[in-house]
């Protein structure tokens, strides 16, 4: 019997999975060890939100396949450390093959880590995970039922646009939200669902 359009698919190892997990290896591997568990920390999160900014436009897989190339090219997204980055390194990250190379993306990522420099430690984890939902609604059964946007994502990306964030809008924000584990949006069947969630 063919899956309902969006159902869990089965994946190589029988096992159901969210659809978009399947096209590659990489997504596998992705989907069932990180993508909606909890993400912590301020440099955690500074990479997850800068690599959400830079798959803007693009296939997360772009960003998957060049995230150990984006790691080196910004100090492993040490805040501290690349808010120390100049000139000389714009043009040095616009130069590096490892990345995508687009002007806007970088000065906002540099742009960003200036602004959370100027943070406490903690702030930036507490000011996103204050906008996870209060209930978790349903689990999905189909991708069909999984939003873009919400309104806690429109909230965020308000909160961090005038924190001083840039490049970040609510559909981002909601990927974000997605993958740092502040909402689960495994289908009701997938195995990567926690039991009871």
């Amino acid at each position: 019997m063919t899956p309902a359009p969006g159902a869990a698919v089965a994946g190589p190892d029988g096992g159901l999975r969210c659809p978009w997990a399947l096209s590659t290896e990489d997504y596998i591997a992705y989907h069932d060890t990180e993508w909606g568990r909890p993400v912590h920390g301020d440099d955690a999160l500074y990479e997850r939100l800068c690599l959400e900014a830079f798959q803007s436009g693009l296939s997360w897989l772009t960003i998957l396949r060049r995230r150990e190339g984006f790691r080196a090219a910004f100090a492993d997204f040490r805040i501290a450390k690349v808010a120390e980055f100049g000139e000389a390194d714009a043009e040095r990250l616009l130069a590096d093959p490892g990345i995508i190379r687009n002007r806007a993306k970088i000065a906002a990522t540099l742009a960003n880590a200036k602004v959370l420099a100027g943070w406490g430690a903690g702030e930036l984890d507490e000011l996103i995970w204050s906008y996870a939902p209060e209930r978790p609604g349903a689990a999905p059964v189909s991708t069909t039922q999984v939003p873009a946007v919400t309104p806690e994502s429109v909230a965020l990306a308000k909160a961090l646009k005038k924190a001083g964030i840039r490049f970040v809008g609510p559909t981002t924000a909601y990927a974000l939200m997605q993958a740092c584990g502040l909402v689960n949006d495994h289908l009701s069947t997938c195995v990567s669902r926690t039991p009871g969630a």
